[in-house]
């Protein structure tokens, strides 16, 4: 349990050497799957040195059936309707930058149009034919005095 003393030299002795060597069973049981309150069978192997182990059989596991693979891998279908996704998202982003593209001349050519109105009317208020309004004045002597008109 605890570690030899390194000033002491650990006592001399022959390794043990096992030597690899094919088991053989004398007389196995059939596997059988059990049923709840039954004992399994019992199995016993002779090892080549003469002992005899007894235990209990063990069921391998059966593997499951190898699928077949398919003709196409799962990565080229994603990448493929990526392909097609992205492409149709093309089209829609398309017909949407030429919406807005449309949208942006519609609102430069009305707010032309309303200058063009607006100034026309200015226009014609100012070189338009003057009509007199209001009473009209007749000043014969006017005084101006420290830039003050006294009348």
């Amino acid at each position: 349990m605890y570690p030899e003393h390194p000033a002491r030299a650990p006592l001399e002795r022959a390794p043990d050497i096992h030597q690899a060597a094919p088991v053989t069973i004398v007389h196995a049981a059939p596997l059988a799957p059990t049923v709840p309150g039954q004992e399994p069978a019992v199995q016993s192997i002779v090892l080549p040195d003469g002992r005899v182990i007894t235990g209990y059989a063990i069921e391998h596991t059966k593997p499951e059936p190898v699928t077949a693979k398919p003709a196409v891998s799962r990565a080229a279908v994603n990448v493929a309707l990526g392909g097609v996704g992205f492409l149709a998202v093309s089209g829609g982003l398309l017909l949407l930058t030429t919406f807005i593209a449309a949208l942006t001349a519609l609102i430069q050519q009305l707010i032309i149009l309303a200058a063009v109105i607006f100034g026309g009317f200015i226009a014609a208020q100012i070189f338009g034919p003057r009509q007199p309004s209001g009473t009209t004045f007749n000043i014969r002597k006017a005084i101006f005095k420290r830039n003050h008109f006294h009348g």
